[in-house]
């Protein structure tokens, strides 16, 4: 069973219409019991980085999946859900994460082309980086779904794939256990599904 964590930020019921397509069973859920019963987690999130992690800590859940990380259970946290995952990000003033993964959040606006639009929205293909658990059913040249207008950096070591967008742009990450897509499954067709399905295999 996957736990979709509920801490008040993300769109967790397209996430779980997602898993039901492929036939897995999923919970949207901010109980601590039941996440600690689940064989995987999902942490998504949309929005503010300084807000959601507010709501992480206030809701108890950032402890919850820190003790979850540790355990080796794995965790995949989407779009701002990976963002999260790092130490600190710079979006609005300097903020804490949950620094599961070494590395920082800075602006997109910093590395591309002044006069491509913020945030970047839309499909872009994923470079592979390093052969991931998540890529086992995608082939070459496989697009995805992105929005946003930060992107995680200084984590070279974790770096999975890329998507270019003027400049290669950190599309997925990995460390041990924990995994990270900047990009949206539940939005990206049958290759987001493919991805999911890779995960509930891991």
């Amino acid at each position: 069973m996957i736990a979709i964590i509920d801490y008040g930020v993300g769109n967790l019921f397209s996430l779980k219409s997602s898993f039901a397509a492929i036939g897995e069973e999923a919970v949207v859920t901010s109980d601590a019991a039941v996440i600690s019963q689940a064989d995987r987690l999902i942490l998504p999130g949309v929005g503010a980085f300084e807000d959601a992690a507010k709501k992480l800590s206030d809701s108890g859940m950032a402890e919850v999946v820190k003790r979850e990380a540790q355990s080796g259970k794995p965790i995949m946290g989407i779009c701002l859900g990976m963002q999260l995952l790092f130490e600190k990000s710079y979006e609005y003033g300097e903020h804490e994460g949950l620094g599961l993964i070494g590395g920082s959040v800075r602006p997109i606006a910093d590395v591309i082309d002044k006069e491509l639009k913020i945030p970047h929205i839309g499909w872009n293909r994923l470079i592979v980086k390093k052969q991931s658990p998540l890529f086992k059913y995608l082939s070459d040249g496989d697009c995805v779904y992105f929005v946003h207008s930060y992107y995680a950096t200084d984590c070279e070591d974790a770096v999975t794939a890329t998507a270019e967008y003027s400049a290669e742009l950190t599309a997925s990450v990995e460390k041990d256990n924990v995994y990270g897509c900047q990009f949206h499954p539940e939005k990206s067709g049958d290759v987001g599904l493919k991805i999911l399905k890779a995960f509930c295999e891991i």
